[in-house]
């Protein structure tokens, strides 16, 4: 585990070098933002469409190779655009395909990730592994961020997307030599033909392959997850897009300039390091505890938006940024490990398709907020309405709530057999 979160590290710092340098690319090449969202779309598209084929597919693959060989394509993709660079090759077209080909691949390279994790350490662990690669995440990014200008403005563009690519190798290199404690859940043996009726062979089919469709029901038919689905969405929509909200805040009503943002982004990285340390030493949390963080951090974002001045801001900020990691620690660990294993490939594909259309709706959601009610409104209005989401679910929840039936005293004998004797389900 300890190789792994080396690993993750080198990668995310890599990601981040590339990321903080990609949209400077677009903009060299083209001259134009649209051009740059677009390449955003363009990457993120996969996920969308294909997600739940690629949680099937780590279901269904060892998961070592399937990690080894994704973050392999990653690296050759990284180089690829690395060396077209570097000879001024590179076109809007090949940069479009290559930012599709990036995240047709992530629709497998995530899930296989993020299970591979998991299955290093014990069961009782695994919160304590999300919390840890939660860390992992935040720090890579910190310093992935300043490594990225810093190998711009000495080494040029095309060193950071050689420099992700040789991240991606490490990885591919450390994962052969990974130990897990306990095997992914094989893929179920398809049944032999004999003199059954049809129905009843396609549905032993069905109950025994590694079908799409099985994760994507799954997933309808499991309150929790769509609870948690809703207030993660609410939350990303309205609360997390802070790149765009504080950074209009602070440059707007604060009268700050770009250090100012620095000074509140750097706060954002430290609240979300802590808040991971944190969620390191979740055992059992649970939807209810993902919401009550979700609602406090969206009630410190509407204090946030009425700050005075940039140090109430920066004060408030902190904790903010700490609520929320914690509650993205404690979601991804319900997530994680509520679906059965030969499931949890195909759950977090369905979940990948669903954090996509979050990503592509939020900052349209948020500008036209700003555009009606400014960067103040639109923090106070988003995190208002993410706590009363939280707290209308959490008050329907409570109404559907069945009460408990009492045992009739005259049937003492019933009263003594033990819950399992009577079929009862925890």
């Amino acid at each position: 585990m300890r190789w792994w979160s080396l690993a993750n590290f080198v990668s995310n710092a890599g990601t981040w070098m590339q990321l903080t340098v990609q949209n400077l690319l677009v903009l060299q090449i083209t001259g134009s933002a649209a051009a740059t969202g677009l390449s955003l779309s363009v990457q993120a598209a996969p996920g969308l469409l294909m997600g739940v084929a690629g949680g099937a597919a780590v279901d269904r693959w060892p998961r070592k190779a399937t990690a080894a060989v994704s973050q392999a394509l990653l690296g050759a993709v990284a180089f690829t655009t690395a060396l077209l660079v570097a000879f001024d090759q590179l076109g809007l077209g090949v940069l479009m395909g290559l930012a599709a080909v990036t995240g047709l691949v992530a629709t497998v390279d995530g899930p296989a990730c993020a299970l591979l994790g998991n299955d290093l350490v014990r069961t009782e662990d695994v919160p304590s592994a999300i919390g840890v690669g939660s860390l992992v995440h935040n720090a890579g990014r910190l310093v992935g961020a300043g490594l990225g200008g810093a190998t711009v403005a000495f080494l040029g563009t095309a060193a950071a997307y050689a420099a992700n690519g040789l991240s991606f190798l490490f990885v591919t290199a450390v994962i052969p030599f990974l130990r897990p404690l306990r095997a992914a859940a094989p893929a179920a043996p398809r049944a032999p033909r004999t003199g059954r009726r049809r129905g009843e062979g396609r549905r032993a089919r069905g109950a025994e392959g590694m079908t799409v469709r099985e994760g994507l029901v799954f997933f309808a038919r499991r309150p929790r997850l769509l609870g948690l689905a809703v207030i993660t969405g609410v939350s990303s929509v309205f609360g997390r897009n802070y790149s765009l909200t504080l950074a209009v805040l602070v440059t707007g009503p604060l009268a700050g300039g770009a250090g100012a943002f620095g000074t509140v982004s750097t706060a954002l990285a430290v609240g979300g390091i802590v808040g991971a340390v944190l969620g390191a030493r979740l055992r059992r949390p649970s939807v209810r505890l993902v919401g009550v963080l979700a609602a406090a951090g969206g009630l410190l974002q509407a204090a946030a938006g009425l700050s005075p001045s940039l140090a109430v801001l920066v004060v408030l900020v902190l904790p903010m940024a700490v609520v929320e990691s914690l509650s993205d620690t404690a979601g991804t660990t319900v997530l994680q490990t509520d679906p059965p294993p030969r499931l949890r490939g195909r759950v977090l594909g369905v979940w990948g398709s669903v954090r996509t259309v979050w990503a592509l709706a939020g900052p349209p959601a948020l500008g036209l907020l700003m555009e009606v009610a400014g960067a103040r409104g639109a923090l106070v209005a988003g995190g208002l309405l993410i706590a009363a989401v939280v707290t209308a679910g959490y008050a329907a929840h409570t109404r559907r709530a069945p009460f408990p039936v009492p045992v009739p005293a005259a049937a003492p004998a019933l009263a003594a057999r033990p819950a399992a004797a009577l079929g009862t389900a925890a």
